[in-house]
């Protein structure tokens, strides 16, 4: 009986000794030899800078120079041109107004690729309303361009009656004729120097021009 006590302290001893070694649950590698696991590698998921492809386009995001071909890149590289100051989907006849200050507008035709913003398989319909990174703006006033027309802007009449923003400096293509000097809701509304009233859009769509 004494041997047998000392025999099984022993074996207890030992698998003390052993079972630190060996793979958990008490298994051996995958060859079954004691102490020995099979080895493992971690790969870490790919991650996108902050701020960048998240949202496709999604605003504060950049990018490249392209208008009618474009791609999204990070703001703080080379082929950054522009950066989102408002996204919207639908289309812009039935969607909000960019901002006034809008240099132009990209427009999201809906796709399918194989990533996107929130892992449906799509990029929904939408337009992206842009502003250049560097000079010139010309949403700004007077600056010739952008989607909106708006105070501070010149314009010039068209054969059909109609008027085109360009410059005021006269650096554009046509000479500036007219300038809004004010936005109002009526035209009864504008001073009386008047001599075009230009359609506006928003909640003051008269605008009130002068002849330069």
């Amino acid at each position: 009986m004494q041997v047998r006590s000392h025999v099984g302290a022993l074996c207890a001893l030992v698998a003390l000794l052993t079972g630190c070694q060996s793979a958990p649950g008490g298994g051996g590698g995958e060859d079954g030899r004691l102490g020995e696991r099979p080895s493992a590698t971690a790969s870490p998921a790919p991650t996108r800078p902050s701020g960048y492809g998240a949202v496709f386009l999604a605003v504060g995001e950049c990018s490249s120079f392209g208008r009618t071909s474009f791609t999204e890149v990070s703001c703080d590289g080379e082929r950054a041109a522009a950066r989102v100051v408002a996204r919207h989907d639908g289309t812009m006849r039935d969607g909000p107004r960019c901002p006034g200050t809008t240099d132009f507008v990209l427009h999201i035709s809906e796709q399918r690729p194989s990533s996107d913003e929130d892992g449906d398989g799509a990029v929904p319909r939408g337009y992206a309303c842009m502003r250049n990174l560097q000079p010139p703006h010309p949403g700004d006033p007077g600056g010739g361009g952008g989607p909106r027309t708006i105070v501070g802007d010149c314009v010039y009449r068209l054969d059909d009656g109609k008027v085109r923003e360009t410059a005021c400096d006269g650096t554009g293509e046509r000479k500036p004729e007219y300038k809004v000097t004010k936005a109002v809701d009526a035209r009864s509304k504008c001073p009386a120097s008047t001599a075009l009233y230009v359609r506006l859009g928003g909640t003051s769509p008269v605008g009130c021009a002068r002849p330069v």
